[in-house]
């Protein structure tokens, strides 16, 4: 009988896994990504809106981001939305559609991003040690009431621990993967 306390174990660390994904896809690597304006909300008929929910987001080429509102009158208002945003790149409005032009990403400026990156995987990475921990420590909470032997918790103990290092692993292959989308830029 597995022990629940390792299933839940596991369910959070697939949440840390997850989580540093998305806040991997918000970092800009030089390359256009509709997940860069997933934390874009526009004022719209006096409430902020997601701008995903106003606008579609297509990549025309590969480092231009094409917003084309699926109504002409929110134009002013992603614009303005873009403008006071922390992307740092300047919307280009024509009429019909906002183009944002991904700016090429300088040698220095990738150092920075990757470290960036480091900095994540590695608060993600004591994230899923601590869940390790609380896991751990319900265990031998088990033990003491004795609700399992002690050869179950040295069993369950292993399998606690070989959960984390296959999320472990797990984190470096995401934290790698966008290293390496940053580095070929």
């Amino acid at each position: 009988m597995a022990n629940p306390i390792i299933a839940e174990a596991e369910t959070q660390m697939k949440k840390t896994e997850e989580a540093l994904g998305r806040q991997l896809g918000n970092i800009r690597a030089g390359r256009a990504n509709a997940s860069l304006l997933n934390r874009i909300t526009v004022s719209y008929y006096g409430a902020d809106t997601p701008l995903n929910q106003i606008a579609a987001i297509t990549v025309p080429e590969a480092r231009v981001l094409l917003i084309t509102p699926y109504d002409k009158t929110a134009l002013k208002d992603i614009e303005a939305a873009l403008n006071a945003s922390d992307l740092g790149i300047n919307p280009a409005n024509d009429g019909n559609a906002i183009r944002l032009v991904v700016p090429q990403l300088t040698g220095e400026r990738r150092q920075e991003i990757a470290k960036e990156v480091g900095k994540y995987e590695e608060e993600a990475k004591i994230a899923i040690r601590n869940v390790r921990r609380d896991a751990l420590d319900k265990l031998k909470k088990q033990e003491k009431a004795s609700e399992i032997t002690e050869d179950d918790l040295h069993r369950d103990e292993k399998a606690v621990q070989k959960v984390t290092d296959a999320s472990a692993k797990r984190l470096e292959a995401i934290a790698a993967e966008k290293e390496a989308e940053i580095k070929e830029g």
